[in-house]
């Protein structure tokens, strides 16, 4: 049974303020899984709602050693109820431009590999993983992004391997989400009581959150 947009997103609002006034909700998964595509639906059923895509955080450098920035930069205004601030990387230029304005706005979904790390977990209302095994969220990946990144992929795919081993994330999510070409379905996630592997759904479709 599949779950909507609209009933996933009465849920999260209902949660309680995770990152001052914010309810902080992590999307994670496996490059490649459908993370972006997700949040995008999200936030418009969310009725607008801000995406914080972690490609603008991570650098070539810094595939994932970008805890320290994020948390100074965007985590903790919030929490203080603030706006923060931080500047989106370029891929193609390899520098930062200019600095991005990210208000305290009643949700805000953060979006990327890594979101469910161990550092930000304290900070989110709750989080979602993509469930999509790593070969073959991969491939789409590479297919994405054609041949002329096949080169990055290698790196990529070693990087990713390396930190999902030190800091899991999927232990941790409240949700799982499976995405079809018509919808997405939404499990009860392993931190839930459900289990990883029971669907955990009413009648309209909907499907308890956190």
């Amino acid at each position: 049974m599949h779950t909507s947009p609209d009933a996933l997103a009465s849920r999260l609002r209902r949660l309680p303020p995770s990152c001052g006034p914010v309810r902080l909700i992590g999307v994670d998964g496996h490059a490649g899984s459908g993370k972006t595509t997700f949040a995008g639906r999200l936030a418009e059923a969310l009725g607008g709602a801000l995406v914080l895509h972690l490609d603008d955080i991570a650098t070539h450098e810094e595939l994932f050693a970008w805890t320290e920035r994020l948390l100074r930069d965007v985590v903790e205004p919030l929490t203080r109820g603030e706006r923060a601030r931080y500047r989106a990387y370029d891929w193609q230029a390899r520098r930062f431009g200019p600095v991005r304005a990210l208000p305290p706005a009643p949700v805000v979904l953060v979006e990327g590999v890594g979101a469910g790390r161990r550092a930000l977990r304290p900070f989110l209302a709750c989080l979602l993983w993509m469930e999509s095994g790593p070969e073959e969220a991969w491939a789409r990946g590479r297919q994405r992004d054609g041949a002329e990144q096949s080169d990055f992929w290698e790196g990529w795919v070693v990087a990713e391997r390396r930190h999902f081993a030190e800091d899991p994330s999927r232990p941790f999510a409240d949700l799982l989400v499976r995405g079809f070409s018509e919808g997405f379905e939404v499990l009860k996630g392993p931190a839930g009581t459900a289990g990883p592997d029971q669907i955990v759904t009413h009648g309209d479709g909907s499907s308890p959150v956190c």
